[in-house]
């Protein structure tokens, strides 16, 4: 698709820019193939319990063509960023036979279900694909310093972990996400199971304490000037009042001239909680600063693991692949998780566009790597995509296939249907709030954009 776009536009037209419209082309099919597949298990599932279908429809707004067979039109809409599945008497009463409230509770219920359905199995679709090219991730143990907790309970280097804190892994990307959402504080035993040589054991590492001193920025450690990237809310220099594109120049009197020579000076010169005087750069003026670190304290089980794919083949395939959409399902829903306790931040939250510019730093490094390394990233996005839409359509609200199964849900039980009126008001107004909240991920992907 990129080289043919490279070939449609004109040569004045940079590599660059070629390479952004066919980041925009490809996220904009990656977004269709995910949407089309979710409506799609709607709508074979109509079909097979008997339910009309007026439009089966690719977009959302003003429809740009259509085709009409029998009694459904296939159509594309202009937006590319959604896409419907419009059945006979779905938002009101109808004497229709095919209208979709005519039918029995559970034969709606499977219509409803079968969207997020469809997304999980194209995303187990499309692991397939993946996992038989690039392999999987295997948390094999690699390395367990001596002094550590780790090696203090006879994890060893090459053992492969299968269960951590009592769940289960497949993958050295669930440690990670364990230790990300459920990060280490205290020093309670974590137990650990792993296997060496064919057989499983079991054992309890108890986190080791350790006092770090940290200025709290980020910088890039390369022969370009020391610049700092990042600021600490809460940190050391942001006390000092040093913000985030200022130039560290010298630290206690020794010059830095690069941000290799900065990661020097700090490796070679440890922070031990003294003040140390930090000249810096900003606006082409000097200044010159007294910095008192903070202090930082951790919690390490002693070990590190494999992050990086390895080659399988066979039934492991299937398995692997169905690890994969849980682990996207899983990751997803702790994802969610921070959000409604708060610990997400604005910037954290991202939307179509904010994808498509993931998508097109994904193509533009692994493109060096090869077409194949681009294929690999690209599907294992669009399996992130379909299992995200598919978990996001199942939470219980309003207006989403999620909100509507628990209207099934409630109407069984009740064994009499929610008022009709009332419940397509209930969806209305959520429906408005969505869009709203569409706009907001709109306007917060392109500011930070742009930032």
């Amino acid at each position: 698709m990129i080289g043919a776009v490279s070939r449609v536009f004109p040569r004045y037209c940079r590599k660059e820019e070629r390479m952004k419209i066919g980041s925009i082309i490809v996220a904009i099919l990656m977004f269709s193939l995910v949407v089309i597949f979710h409506e799609l298990g709607h709508f074979l599932f109509a079909k097979k319990n008997g339910i009309g279908v007026n439009e089966f429809c690719l977009g959302m707004g003003p429809k740009l063509f259509g085709i009409k067979k029998g009694e459904t039109l296939y159509s594309l809409r202009l937006f590319p960023i959604g896409g419907a599945c419009m059945m006979v008497g779905e938002d009101e009463n109808s004497d229709d036979a095919k209208a979709f409230n005519n039918k029995t509770v559970w034969q709606r219920f499977q219509v409803i279900f079968a969207g997020p359905l469809f997304n999980f199995i194209l995303a187990f679709l499309l692991s397939m694909i993946m996992v038989a090219i690039a392999g999987y991730d295997p948390a094999r143990v690699t390395s367990v310093p001596s002094e550590g907790a780790a090696a203090q309970a006879g994890l060893m280097e090459g053992d492969i972990i299968v269960r951590y804190d009592g769940k289960k892994i497949n993958f050295g990307r669930e440690i990670m996400v364990e230790e990300t959402f459920n990060p280490i504080t205290d020093s309670t035993p974590v137990e650990i199971t792993y296997k060496r040589d064919g057989k499983q054991h079991t054992t309890t590492v108890v986190p080791q304490k350790s006092i770090r001193y940290l200025l709290g920025f980020g910088y890039q450690g390369d022969d370009m000037p020391a610049t700092i990237s990042s600021v600490s809310k809460g940190g050391a220099f942001e006390a000092a009042g040093i913000v985030a594109g200022d130039t560290i120049t010298s630290i206690n009197g020794t010059r830095i001239a690069t941000g290799n020579a900065l990661l020097e000076y700090m490796q070679n010169s440890p922070l031990n909680g003294e003040t140390v005087t930090v000249g810096y750069t900003r606006n082409s003026l000097d200044y010159e600063v007294e910095v008192t670190p903070t202090i930082s304290e951790s919690y390490s089980l002693g070990f590190s693991y494999n992050l990086y794919a390895e080659k399988t083949r066979g039934l492991s395939i299937i398995k692997y692949s169905a690890a994969e959409v849980k682990y996207w399902i899983v990751t997803t829903v702790k994802s969610l998780g921070q959000i409604f306790k708060g610990k997400v931040s604005r910037n954290d939250i991202g939307g179509p566009v904010r994808i498509v510019s993931e998508i097109s730093n994904v193509m533009s490094e692994a493109s060096p790597y090869g077409a194949l390394v681009v294929i690999v990233e690209l599907i294992n996005w669009c399996v992130l995509l379909s299992a995200n839409l598919g978990v996001m359509n199942l939470l219980p609200i309003p207006a989403l296939d999620g909100g509507r199964l628990l209207f099934l849900i409630i109407e069984g039980i009740r064994r009499k249907p929610v008022n009709r009126e009332k419940e397509g008001l209930v969806n209305g107004i959520f429906f408005v709030l969505l869009m709203i909240l569409m706009v907001f991920v709109f306007y917060n992907d392109i500011t930070n954009l742009f930032h």
